[in-house]
């Protein structure tokens, strides 16, 4: 096992920064995180840490040890609380550093999931790194999840969600690519926007309807060349980790291990979602503690 975890937290947070879509209850120091701190930096919990806190928390437990978060080239939040060296900050047990997603020029934003892994495995701090798990920075995935990554014994796996234990609204579950596995359990195809043919022809197959939430076990000699020739997505001009990952399955058949798993994963995209994961947090982590002292 290759305690290494690479946290992705390059986004912009647009979605979430739409006062739009503000949900009326949400009291003001909540309303103000949600309009001018990185998605991952919001005050949630009963001591109001930053969600950020909970993810490394619940990697710390799972038994990573080696932490790249991906931050954005404006954002610097993140460092500010974690630790300001470029490597290596030493926080609650854990060895956190740092790779920078830049946004290219001509563009209001960076290029996507896939291009802030790549940026992560060109960092120092992960050059040497043969093995390593990557997850989003505003989901909750629980210690079960972030352990069933580190101890997949495959070149690459990945949480296979059950979408009927997800707690959120239809129309937003339906909007997950969905799963296709191979009868050994290796994974085919990430399907974006499938159709209801598609969905009957999955639960006939499989029983059940599984989903990807972007927590992924990887290789960097398998996964790196995917990374560097993936092409932008043609309608979000993004390059987006599970179009990576499915290039991987696709060279390399038998390489991405589906595992089952039935559970929430707390989603921290919209501010319609603060109040869900402070209700989650305030339940589950009733007492919770995490040192972040850090030094450099």
């Amino acid at each position: 096992m290759e305690p290494n975890l690479v946290i992705l937290a390059g986004g912009i947070s647009s979605r979430m920064k739409n006062a739009a879509s503000t949900p009326s209850g949400l009291e003001p120091g909540l309303l103000r995180d949600a309009r001018d701190k990185a998605k991952s930096m919001i005050g949630v919990g009963e001591h109001r840490r930053p969600f950020l806190d909970y993810v490394l928390f619940n990697a710390r437990e799972a038994g990573y040890r080696d932490i790249v978060i991906v931050t954005g080239e404006n954002d610097s939040s993140i460092r500010e609380h974690y630790g300001p060296a470029d490597e290596g900050n030493e926080i609650a047990g854990l060895r956190v550093s740092y790779a920078i997603q830049p946004i290219p020029a001509g563009r209001t934003k960076p290029l996507g999931t896939a291009d802030a892994l790549l940026h992560a495995l060109r960092s120092r701090a992960a050059s040497q790194w043969h093995a390593f798990t990557v997850c989003n920075s505003d989901n909750l995935y629980s210690r079960l999840a972030l352990k069933t990554m580190l101890e997949c014994p495959d070149p690459g796996g990945m949480i296979d969600y059950d979408r009927a234990a997800l707690e959120f609204s239809q129309d937003r579950i339906e909007q997950f690519a969905v799963t296709e596995i191979s009868p050994d359990g290796y994974l085919i195809a990430l399907i974006e926007k499938p159709s209801p043919d598609v969905i009957v022809r999955l639960l006939r197959t499989h029983g059940r309807i599984g989903v990807s939430m972007n927590i992924f076990r990887l290789t960097n000699e398998l996964i790196r060349s995917c990374l560097e020739e993936l092409s932008p997505d043609p309608v979000r001009q993004e390059k987006e980790l599970p179009a990576a990952v499915q290039m991987m399955a696709g060279r390399h058949p038998g390489s991405v291990r589906a595992i089952p798993l039935a559970e929430h994963v707390p989603d921290l995209t919209h501010p319609s979602d603060i109040l869900a994961v402070q209700q989650f947090l305030e339940t589950r982590f009733p007492d919770f503690s995490f040192d972040r002292k850090t030094s450099s």
